[in-house]
């Protein structure tokens, strides 16, 4: 099995793209900020809980990264009309252009990595990484993946 080596280039990767984004965002954003802002973009406005699968992280966390943001002018927080206890989170102008920062960083990462293989790998690498990452579609098949690796432990 390749698990030991694909751990080692993984983590080599993420290692150097977690601090290339660091440099390149600094300072008025970072990835985490980068999300949100994405996440928001794309449905206009959110709630803080629906940010939280994004984040894989604490409401409080969530929170204080908003608190920061908000003071950054990067997003507004209002309360709904309707119901006062629901916020809204959305974008301001400033935000939309830091994300557009971050998204063409990243992009220009991603691109000076993906150039040194040829466009078929690079189908090839995202079709295995989906697979990857692809979420188990039944209770079952979570059970024989946590079977198959105890028998391998």
């Amino acid at each position: 099995m390749y698990a030991n080596d694909f751990s080692k280039q993984w983590s080599k990767l993420t290692k150097e793209y977690k601090s290339v984004m660091d440099d390149a965002l600094a300072p008025s954003l970072t990835e985490s900020q980068l999300i949100v802002l994405e996440h928001v973009a794309e449905y206009g406005r959110v709630k803080p809980s629906d940010l939280l699968p994004h984040l894989a992280t604490t409401p409080a966390a969530v929170t204080t990264l908003l608190d920061r943001m908000e003071k950054n002018a990067l997003i507004m927080r209002e309360r709904d009309q309707a119901d006062r206890r629901i916020v809204w989170v959305s974008l301001t102008a400033f935000g939309e252009q830091e994300m557009k920062r971050g998204i063409s960083i990243r992009e220009t990462y991603w691109n000076s990595l993906l150039d040194r293989i040829s466009l078929h790998n690079q189908q090839l690498l995202l079709l295995l990484l989906n697979k990857l990452t692809a979420t188990p579609s039944s209770s079952a098949n979570r059970e024989a993946s946590a079977e198959t690796i105890s028998s391998h432990s």
